[in-house]
């Protein structure tokens, strides 16, 4: 099966692959159907019942997921003509603030709850860590990127919940960039061996250079690296990475490491141009939405 042309045209608008996310979505639903049919709805629905049930902010947060809750709807039998989204992605939502309204089948509808839910509170989480941290670097010039910490499977439903949030989104994944971290250089000998090693392998590929002291910077930008990340230094180091970059017009600084979002201002207002925060995806806590069932 595939998903609706509609479905997948929303998927497509928001920059998120259908088929990966039918994936997902129906790997998910289908986990809640590995031991039997959904008995409690059978028992409770009656044949053929419809009812409006509406998905209900309980915090305040950002909101993320909508087009991949219209994926769940879709692999649940439900048709994207039975919801209708009362907010947009990237929204700021209060508590109480009614986000997307369902009319169904209610035994198709309440099969699909919880998957609905675990998609839209995760991703609407996440795009609410990252509005903070997008919020506390405002006006810095500097810019929220996240990292390749993802929940397996789930990457590209993560970053697009990062970008929800105001964030940016570094490599989806190994080979749309090079990031030479500490074993590749123990492996090619060196930085500057190991930049000449991935630029003959791949040349024109993004590429950024991890370094953990000052000499590393020094090396790094000499042998023709544009991109460093700064990796667990601290406030007075990254003034001086930024100091020996700025003799580079073209190198780019990011921070990344022990990030914490009280610090955040401060580190932005080194003059790095990025701050990397790995706990947008892998620690963020989920935003408290619930479905209730309003008219069968």
């Amino acid at each position: 099966m595939t998903l609706s042309t509609v479905v997948t045209g929303r998927l497509l608008a928001a920059g998120l692959d259908p088929d990966d996310t039918e994936r997902v979505v129906r790997g998910a639903l289908d986990e809640d159907l590995r031991y039997g049919p959904d008995v409690t709805s059978a028992a409770t629905a009656a044949p053929g019942a419809r009812a409006t049930a509406g998905v209900v902010a309980r915090a305040q947060g950002v909101l993320a997921g909508l087009p991949v809750v219209l994926a769940v709807l879709d692999a649940a039998g439900i048709p994207p003509g039975a919801a209708e989204p009362l907010h947009t992605d990237g929204d700021r939502i209060g508590s109480g603030t009614d986000v997307l309204r369902i009319t169904a089948s209610l035994r198709e509808l309440l099969g699909a709850e919880r998957t609905l839910l675990n998609v839209l509170t995760h991703l609407s989480g996440i795009a609410t860590a990252t509005r903070s941290w997008v919020d506390a670097v405002s006006g810095t010039g500097c810019a929220v990127r996240d990292t390749r910490k993802t929940t397996p499977g789930l990457r590209q439903l993560e970053k697009y919940a990062v970008r929800c949030g105001g964030g940016l989104n570094h490599r989806m994944g190994l080979g749309d960039a090079a990031l030479i971290k500490d074993n590749h250089v123990a492996a090619a000998g060196g930085i500057a061996a190991a930049i000449a090693a991935v630029r003959a392998a791949a040349p024109g590929l993004p590429l950024e250079v991890e370094c953990d002291s000052l000499v590393q910077v020094r090396e790094a930008v000499a042998a023709g690296a544009e991109l460093i990340l700064l990796d667990n230094m601290g406030l007075a180091d990254l003034r001086a990475a930024v100091a020996i970059a700025a003799r580079y017009p073209s190198v780019r600084l990011e921070a990344s490491g022990g990030l914490r979002l009280d610090m955040a201002a401060a580190v932005a207002e080194t003059g790095v141009d990025f701050v990397a925060v790995g706990a947008l995806t892998h620690s963020s806590p989920a935003l408290d939405l619930g479905l209730d069932v309003l008219a069968c």
